[in-house]
């Protein structure tokens, strides 16, 4: 087995022929490509478990996994990663069986250098992801990227699914920096933060006159969104008035401004999210079903935290690295048993919990490692009690605050235990709550949403 040092990912030779694997390693490494080279099925499946490729050209005659079966294998395994086959033997059978088994191509022996060159330039997959500010150690992580890779060099439109606090909008911009787009503008959007009544004119803008306060007319955000990709960030939040007018505006390519009479033609890319179940959202009536088959053409599900976890260190490492310079903590590592503590931790908030996590311990350690004790992971309870999450302070430490900044973490509190507190009393009824709070359902579910992302909620 052999690798070089190099930017870009690695391409995995699998040739069970001694002479013929180290021609082909001369050859890459004379193309300055990284590789690593393998006699065998068995051990290419190994080393796909361990770390990224950007293709895997393999051998189809070896002993004991043949080359389709290798290729059936890393199908099921990562369905996104390039395969191209080699043989000496031209048979038609085994070509259209290696095809329908999902390889990109076939090389017959003997083949020139450039032309082993060439179909590696053609079918690999970028490594960008790993240059793009992009935490991706876990081999789900790996082939969530590169799925986004291939999508992002198309226009269709994606459908980002999974919980909330998994990086859908960290997904949703590497597309983007990957697109022929990447020079517009990404706008993003969050569905369920603006008020209804402010939503339409802040998503379609408004033309002056249109309404009370409309002094000047005003772009919305799709039109904002010119030439670059607009981000509708939990879109199953939308009320359905406004849904209808989403759909018109995705089938037309084009936006009525609220008072406006003359269409805007767009030139976007659309991303949308949702950490529902959408079909279910469909089912029970309150998501089109028109509007999310006309979303649903690219859906990604994006793995939970605790599906990838050879991502939790790494990701820790980079918010303690991102946020020590902000806190004015620079220098400040993880130890072992802080890692260990990491690692076993569910991350029922996944990565946005993650971050608060380190935010919160960059802050209560006393020295430039990082404990367990300043990590101060919260252990949910194990029934489904409704009940606030509170984490003591760490012994010893001082919690004194500038006094708007205790004014304002005070007032977000009160209304955290006043809501929490009222959904107990109405025994977990979110109507019942609702009625007593004076809040809309769409409210309400934001609220608790951002409180399950904080460590403080769980039913």
């Amino acid at each position: 087995m052999k690798q070089m040092s190099e930017h870009t990912l690695p391409v995995l030779v699998v040739e069970d022929d001694p002479s013929l694997r180290e021609a082909i390693g001369d050859t890459l490494e004379l193309a300055g490509r990284a590789y690593v080279a393998v006699d065998g099925g068995e051990a290419a499946l190994k080393v796909l478990g361990e770390q990224a490729f950007s293709i895997v050209v393999s051998d189809v005659r070896m002993m004991p996994m043949d080359g389709i079966t290798l290729l059936k294998e890393i199908r099921a395994r990562l369905p996104h990663l390039p395969v191209v086959l080699m043989t000496a033997y031209a048979e038609v059978d085994k070509a259209v069986d290696a095809m329908r088994s999902g390889a990109c191509d076939f090389l017959l022996k003997p083949f020139e250098p450039q032309a082993l060159l060439a179909h590696i330039n053609k079918y690999e997959l970028p490594s960008s992801a790993e240059g793009d500010g992009v935490v991706a150690n876990d081999p789900a992580s790996r082939e969530l990227f590169a799925i986004a890779q291939r999508v992002a060099q198309t226009d269709a439109t994606v459908l980002l699914t999974g919980e909330s606090g998994v990086g859908k909008e960290v997904v949703a911009r590497f597309i983007h920096r990957n697109s022929a787009r990447k020079a517009g503008t990404f706008v993003a959007i969050n569905c369920a933060a603006i008020p209804d009544s402010l939503l339409e004119a802040t998503l379609f803008g408004y033309e002056k006159g249109a309404f009370t306060g409309a002094q000047q007319a005003q772009a919305g955000k799709f039109e904002q969104a010119q030439d670059g990709t607009l981000l509708l960030d939990e879109v199953t939040e939308m009320p359905m008035s406004l849904q209808a007018k989403l759909l018109r505006v995705l089938q037309e390519r084009e936006v009525e401004r609220v008072g406006g009479k003359k269409p805007v033609a767009l030139n976007i890319r659309i991303v949308a999210t949702s950490n529902r179940d959408m079909a279910d959202a469909v089912a029970k009536g309150v998501f089109r079903e028109d509007l999310y088959y006309r979303l649903n053409v690219f859906p990604i599900a994006i793995p939970s935290l605790r599906e990838r976890p050879e991502d939790i260190v790494a990701i820790a490492h980079h918010f303690v690295t991102e946020h020590g310079g902000r806190f004015g903590r620079t220098g400040m590592t993880l130890s072992p048993s802080a890692e260990a503590a990491l690692s076993a931790h569910a991350w029922p908030g996944n990565i946005r919990e993650l971050e608060n996590v380190i935010q919160r311990a960059l802050i209560m350690a006393p020295g430039n490692t990082i404990e367990p004790q300043a990590l101060n992971l919260v252990v949910r309870p194990t029934d489904t009690t409704l009940q606030p999450l509170r984490a003591a302070p760490e012994r010893g430490a001082t919690t004194a605050l500038p006094e708007g900044e205790k004014r304002a973490d005070n007032m977000k509190d009160l209304e955290r235990e006043h809501i929490l507190r009222t959904l107990a009393e109405v025994g977990g009824s979110r109507k019942k709550a609702i009625e007593r709070l004076g809040i809309s359902e769409r409210t309400l579910r934001y609220k608790l949403q951002q409180y399950r992302d904080e460590g403080h909620f769980q039913d």
